[in-house]
């Protein structure tokens, strides 16, 4: 398999890379991640100018890319600059209305794709501990439409979202993959409640609550009680998103890293010169390399056919993610000694972001757990 990117994945990297550097530097970036909207619109508008959204989705659906290596370069550019705006949500809601939505409820990828209607995934539940099938939140017919009622947790970007994919059972027990279903929900629809916070590594984050809400027959997103495949698919990008994010913060710290070993000096002395830290050093970036092959194998396997070799690459490459982006914001905050933990260092900001990433759509241990099951549901059946 050929894991060279073309030309247009290169020239979009090198502009997105480009743009990053010269419109989103550290200050800029935390004073976005500090406002009280948690983002930049005005950069948000930039990204769907320059095709990072577009990239992301394929040309059936108004893209022009939206393979896995589409989807890796981007969110490894996205991860060196900490970036904050809602581009995981585009992809996973996006994927979903892709994957289940009629021709109407399609219209709204165009929106998407030029960053006009901001969009999210609400899954999320209190209490789920990353169990994807596990779904509380109610949906029930009345007359010709449906009664949404229940909450939803940790929605990045939820206060500036306009539309919402959500998930919520419509039959069976809390925790079967039958009986969920998904809806298309506007913001401003009567009956949805959002309470933001800022989120512990920069941005923000919404509790939702669906008091009653009303919604049209419409909204229902591919068929009653078979939303479980396509959640899962939706899902799935937005693992493969956060995992090449994390590999790009990794990179980032690794080259701050390694920039203050060769200039910071102890005893005279430049501290790289220390054997033990060399050590350390050629550990870390050893690891770094061994998270860069987790994403490719992901991005190489995501658009596969085989629903078992897929999503064990997936929950493969997070739970790697999540315990080597842990060892690089650990290690690399050691080797910068008291400094690394200073605000005012961008060390201390990937650090914090790459240690929330394992805590995103499941963390290292659940990942393991699932990669397991998944590994036991492909052997041959006993006789």
């Amino acid at each position: 398999m050929n894991f060279e990117h073309t030309e247009d994945r290169r020239m979009l990297a090198d502009s997105l890379n480009r743009f990053i550097a010269e419109q989103y530097a550290f200050e800029a970036r935390d004073r976005i991640a500090k406002s009280p909207e948690g983002f930049s619109r005005k950069i948000w508008e930039q990204f769907a100018e320059l095709g990072v959204i577009g990239a992301l989705f394929r040309e059936e659906d108004g893209g022009f890319g939206g393979g896995g290596f589409d989807v890796a370069v981007v969110f490894e550019a996205l991860g060196r600059g900490l970036v904050v705006e809602p581009v995981l949500g585009a992809v996973m809601a996006g994927e979903a209305i892709a994957a289940a939505g009629s021709e109407a409820q399609k219209e709204h990828l165009a929106g998407i794709i030029a960053g006009s209607t901001i969009a999210a995934l609400a899954h999320d539940e209190p209490g789920t501990h990353y169990e994807p099938a596990h779904v509380q939140a109610r949906a029930e017919r009345s007359g010709d439409g449906w009664l949404l009622n229940g909450a939803k947790a940790v929605v990045p970007q939820g206060e500036q979202a306009g539309l919402f994919v959500v998930s919520a059972r419509t039959s069976g027990a809390d925790d079967d993959e039958a009986g969920i279903s998904l809806f298309l929900v506007p913001a401003k629809t009567q009956g949805l409640h959002v309470r933001g916070c800022p989120a512990i590594d920069g941005g923000r984050v919404a509790e939702l609550v669906f008091d009653g809400l009303k919604l049209e027959g419409g909204a229902l997103l591919g068929s009653e009680g078979k939303g479980y495949p396509t959640l899962e698919r939706a899902i799935g990008r937005g693992l493969l998103a956060l995992c090449a994010e994390s590999l790009g913060a990794m990179e980032a710290a690794k080259a701050a890293t390694l920039e203050y070993l060769r200039t910071r000096k102890q005893f005279g002395q430049l501290i790289g010169s220390f054997q033990a830290l060399q050590h350390r050093m050629a550990d870390l970036l050893l690891e770094v390399e061994q998270a860069r092959s987790a994403v490719i194998n992901a991005a190489a396997a995501i658009d596969g056919d085989d629903r078992v070799a897929r999503e064990r690459a997936l929950s493969a490459a997070k739970a790697s993610i999540g315990r080597i982006g842990t060892l690089v914001a650990e290690e690399s905050i050691q080797m910068h000694g008291g400094i690394g933990m200073t605000w005012e260092l961008p060390l201390a900001h990937y650090a914090k972001r790459l240690v929330m990433i394992d805590h995103q759509l499941g963390d290292e241990d659940h990942h393991l757990q699932r990669f397991a099951a998944l590994g036991r549901q492909a052997l041959p059946a006993a006789h």
